[in-house]
Order: C-alpha cells, then sequence, then structure tokens
C-alpha cells in the first residue's frame, strides 16, 4: 500500500508539473516537441508503475461496495469521453476553436470538460463499486488529476483573448449554464454516433471486466 500510496503521488506530480511555471522553463530549454516527448514517457512510467503497485496492494475493504452505481455512471462516462473528442475547444492544440462564431456546440454546451468530467464519473464509479483502501487510493487519484487538471487548464487558457467569451457561455459543472440560461441544450448538435460509439464501448469492456 506504501508503494502504491507513493506511485500515485509521483504520478500525479508528473501531471501537475504542466500547471507550474517549471513546464515554460523546461520548454524554453528543451522546446515543444522534445518536452512533449519527455513528459509523455515519464507520465507512461509512472503510470505503469502506479498499476504495478496497485496489482500488489492489500484490499483494505471499508464498505460494501455499490457495484450498482458503475452500471449508472460508466455508460455516461463513456458517452462523455465519445462525445468529448468533438469540436471541444479546450483540449491541447485546440485553442483556435475559440475563435468559432460559436464555440460552444454539441456536448461542450452542458459541459466544457466533457473528457474530464468522463475521467471523474469513471473513477468515482470505481471507488464506489470496490469499497476498498486500493480503490480509493488508486482512482482517487485519477479524480483528484482530473478535477485540477481542470482547473489549472483553465487558468493557463484563461490568457487567450477568446477565453472569457467561450467561458461566458459555458460551465465547469455539468448543465450549470444551461439551468443559468446562458446555454441550451442541443441534442442534435450532439446526435447520434458519438454517443452510440461510447454505449457499445462500455458494452464491449463490460463483459470482460466483471
Amino acid at each position: 500500500m506504501e508503494m502504491l500510496v507513493v506511485a500515485t503521488v509521483v504520478f500525479l506530480g508528473t501531471h501537475f508539473v504542466s500547471g507550474t511555471p517549471l513546464r515554460p522553463a523546461l520548454i524554453n530549454a528543451m522546446g515543444e516537441w522534445p518536452y512533449r516527448g519527455v513528459y509523455s514517457v515519464v507520465a507512461g512510467v509512472t503510470l505503469v508503475w502506479m498499476i504495478w503497485a496497485y496489482a500488489r496492494a492489500p484490499q483494505g475493504p471499508l464498505f460494501s461496495g455499490l457495484r450498482e452505481i458503475a452500471f449508472v455512471l460508466m455508460p455516461l462516462a463513456f458517452v462523455l469521453i465519445a462525445c468529448g473528442y468533438w469540436r471541444n475547444p479546450t483540449m491541447v492544440g485546440a485553442d483556435k476553436l475559440l475563435k468559432s462564431e460559436d464555440p460552444a456546440r454539441g456536448v461542450i454546451r452542458i459541459t466544457r470538460h466533457p473528457i474530464m468530467w468522463g475521467v471523474m464519473l469513471w473513477a468515482a464509479a470505481h471507488i464506489l463499486a470496490r469499497g476498498d483502501t486500493k480503490g480509493i487510493v488508486f482512482f482517487g487519484g485519477f479524480l483528484v488529476l482530473a478535477l485540477v487538471g481542470t482547473l489549472s487548464m483553465e487558468r493557463r487558457k484563461a490568457r487567450n483573448p477568446d477565453w472569457p467569451r467561450f467561458a461566458a457561455v459555458t460551465s465547469h459543472i455539468p448543465f450549470l449554464a444551461i439551468a443559468q440560461g446562458r446555454n441550451r441544450l442541443d441534442l442534435g448538435e450532439i446526435g447520434w454516433l458519438r454517443p452510440a460509439i461510447g454505449l457499445a464501448a462500455f458494452f464491449v469492456v463490460l463483459p470482460f471486466h466483471p
């Protein structure tokens, strides 16, 4: 369990570097693409270490796992992730979409961070379904990463002059902008293909992941 905690902390630390002044310093010293390459390798190695430690950590049950909740949260997580890869200005390298006449379309009307919310739902579903200490550490790490990552991402993108216009019609919390009348739900823009891909992925994974 100690190894899992250390691996999780290191994994989170490597990702949070991108939100500190160390990131531009490293880019200036190495160049943009070499930095991304080194960052990806380090993130991959720490992720493998984290998975290895998780597989060997004791369960330490804390409460009776709420497995049924996963059948509600996981399809939503898959759909959000699948839909989040279309016209998403908060994705890396997609800043040019902020200049669009209508930058908040499709699932972005619901939340400006659909992929990260998919990860958060995935993590929360597994924490509740497992009900053990190693699940809280492992999946809790991803929950913290996704939540803090969105806040760090917004702080960086706020420097973009087109960000305020985008933020004014969107919300971090799902459906908040719609509830406040700053946007509207448009199921036609979301369409059926991407939600269907998300649901199909869920049902493909399910039989192999009891």
